[in-house]
């Protein structure tokens, strides 16, 4: 459903040449959740964003269902797929209610039923009819979430991206957005890709897991291999010990 081939993105810095993303190459299976890990600065954001098409390539191939694309998208590819971004409040229009923030989609893409689907898709994600008047400052964190997840779905994409869904909500909140996550996956068959610096939050709603460090994937394994501690790179070692914290010792 998704590929990557070879995919390298380079920005400019202060006329310097920044490589984020080098040569980086997965394929995401139909209905596969599909995890990318790695330290802050690694490239998984970058390579999510390439997908999406809000970061232009270098080099490499693209594919959604099988057919490349562009950074510039046509209409039909921009269906495909929707993203959640990492922090709730900065992804919601401040002005602009629950009820607009959902209907919006589907009347950009002339959708019939809109009041119908929008009080499908709030109570899909958890939130009740009071929800749909208010705006973003007047929720949660975890409640802000479930509005962009909401959002994300209303036009039912088959590929879901995720970049760090849960990082910016308490810890109390993220186990509910992920179940929540694990039950639409299931409900709509999405395909999805999965960015966290968590092994935890990986391990629990992915099949598979790529590594990547310094912009490119260092290894690319299965979940059980990862909660087995099942790992053929350093830099994979380094990141489950620091995952599982520290054991003290006396003296």
């Amino acid at each position: 459903m998704i590929g990557v081939d070879r995919l390298s993105v380079t920005f400019m810095s202060h006329h310097r040449e920044i490589q984020a993303v080098s040569d980086v190459t997965f394929l995401v299976a139909k209905g596969e959740t599909f995890g990318i890990v790695g330290e802050s600065g690694s490239g998984k954001t970058t390579v999510l964003k390439a997908i999406a098409g809000l970061e232009a390539p270098t080099s490499g191939t693209i594919t959604l269902a099988g057919r490349a694309v562009k950074p510039k998208r046509s209409r039909e590819q921009r269906k495909l797929l929707q993203y959640v971004f990492q922090d709730p409040y900065g992804s919601l229009h401040p002005r602009h209610t629950v009820d607009e923030a959902l209907l919006e989609p589907l009347l950009i893409q002339g959708i019939s039923g809109a009041e119908e689907k929008v009080a499908d898709a709030i109570a899909a994600v958890g939130l009740q009819p009071q929800h749909r008047f208010r705006y973003p400052h007047q929720l949660s964190g975890g409640q802000r979430q479930r509005v962009a997840l909401a959002r994300a779905l209303i036009l039912r994409p088959p590929i879901l991206l995720l970049d760090e869904p849960t990082s910016a909500l308490d810890v109390s909140i993220q186990a509910e957005i992920l179940n929540l996550f694990a039950r639409l996956r299931s409900a709509y068959g999405l395909t999805s890709i999965l960015v966290s610096h968590d092994l935890a939050v990986v391990g629990h709603l992915c099949e598979r897991i790529a590594i990547m460090q310094l912009g490119r994937v260092v290894e690319l394994l299965g979940v059980g291999d990862l909660r087995r501690g099942v790992v053929q790179q350093d830099y994979s070692r380094e990141l489950l010990a620091a995952s599982r914290g520290f054991v003290r010792s006396d003296g």
